[in-house]
């Protein structure tokens, strides 16, 4: 079992879900105070399931390997998620400028 720690301002109770996971522990980080309308901060101890987390640790993996992958080819297209801007020389179109009224 796979747990992690989440910092809330709700109030919620032990077997509630949080961020789609149930609540193992609740601990009170500051109490409210309902004379100065404020809220509480709690933390809770969530149960995360494994295939959740697995995601998560593929991805720089991932990343470093296209990165590689992208630099090597450079007139392929652009792999997706890849957000970096051409030059105009990479777009071989024409810029055309619109004349002033």
């Amino acid at each position: 079992m796979i747990t992690k720690t989440v910092r809330s301002r709700f109030n919620h109770e032990v077997g509630e879900m949080v961020e789609g996971c149930p609540i193992l522990e609740r601990k009170v980080i500051i109490p409210p105070d309902p004379s100065q309308n404020r809220r509480g901060v709690y933390d809770y101890v969530v149960e995360v399931p494994p295939s959740a987390a697995k995601p998560a640790q593929e991805n720089p993996v991932r990343s470093k390997g296209s990165a590689k992958a992208s630099s090597s080819s450079s007139n392929s297209a652009p792999e997706r998620g890849s957000y970096t801007r051409a030059t105009p020389g990479e777009m071989a179109g024409v810029i055309r400028r619109v004349p002033g009224r």
